[in-house]
């Protein structure tokens, strides 16, 4: 079993992430995507499974600076371009959990301690 949590490391939304998991002693590998990037096979294949509406995160200030034309996202190519230049625009988290070696990843987008209890919990 597998499960990398991408994000930002001072996000309070990754602070409450980082928590849930300690506390429900879910091991876990971090990848910083502000630190590390993020590359676009990645970002494609989270595509691919949630869309890339359920990535960008539009109500934090990081879209809030874009100007209009980097706002006006034509669709998947120019969501991977625009996450890739500023990966703040990410929504916080991104779980991908492999439960067997070499299976298929779950993609969990965001903060939802419920489904993070059915599906990462190991009880």
């Amino acid at each position: 079993m597998e499960t990398v949590i991408f994000g930002i490391k001072n996000c309070d939304t990754m602070k409450k992430a980082f928590a849930w998991l300690d506390a429900n002693a879910v091991p876990y590998r971090f990848h910083d995507y502000r630190k590390s990037g993020v590359d676009a096979a990645t970002l494609q294949r989270w595509c691919v499974q949630v869309g890339w509406e359920a990535l960008v995160n539009r109500r934090g200030t990081t879209w809030r600076k874009l100007s209009p034309e980097q706002q006006a996202v034509a669709g998947e190519a120019d969501a991977i371009a625009l996450m890739q230049a500023q990966p703040s625009l990410i929504r916080r988290p991104v779980i991908e959990h492999r439960p067997t070696a070499g299976g298929a990843a779950e993609l969990l987008v965001g903060l939802d301690t419920d489904l993070y209890a059915r599906v990462l919990r190991k009880d």
